[in-house]
């Protein structure tokens, strides 16, 4: 054997070292990579019914939604009606209302006058002289 044999027996023998130095990370790398597989693949199974579940209460959601819509047009609209209904009572009603009030103050405003120029108080009654009192000196 010459040197060279000898030096590329031991590049050889190095080689090998450094290959199997850097295999064993390579193999625990390995490892770790198939455990972040599968927990992807866990996680992924775990998603997939949330996310189905999801889409079916967001559906129902949307669809109380829609009735919630409705009933607010509906409740629009009867507001509505009895904003006009309020008004048009006012209206016909108001109006007599506020004669008959305005009647019914001049009818006791005249009776109150028409009972003061007769002398009479204001429940009715007639007024009495009243008596001189005695004073004590």
């Amino acid at each position: 054997m010459t040197g060279g044999d000898i030096a590329g027996l031991i590049a050889a023998g190095v080689f090998a070292v450094l290959v199997a130095i850097i295999a064993i990370p390579l193999v625990k790398l390995g490892g770790v990579f198939d455990q972040t597989r599968d927990s992807i693949k866990d996680v992924s199974d775990g998603i997939t019914p949330i996310l189905s579940e999801s889409t079916v209460t967001i559906q129902e959601a949307n669809k109380q939604l829609a009735r919630v819509d409705v009933i607010t047009r509906n409740v629009e609209e009867v507001t509505g009606n009895v904003s006009s209904l309020v008004s048009l009572f006012a209206a016909s009603v108001g109006g007599p209302l506020i004669k008959l009030a305005s009647f019914s103050a001049a009818v006791r405003a005249a009776m109150l006058s028409f009972r003061a120029a007769k002398g009479d108080d204001a429940d009715g009654t007639a007024r009495r002289p009243k008596k001189p009192t005695k004073t004590k000196h």
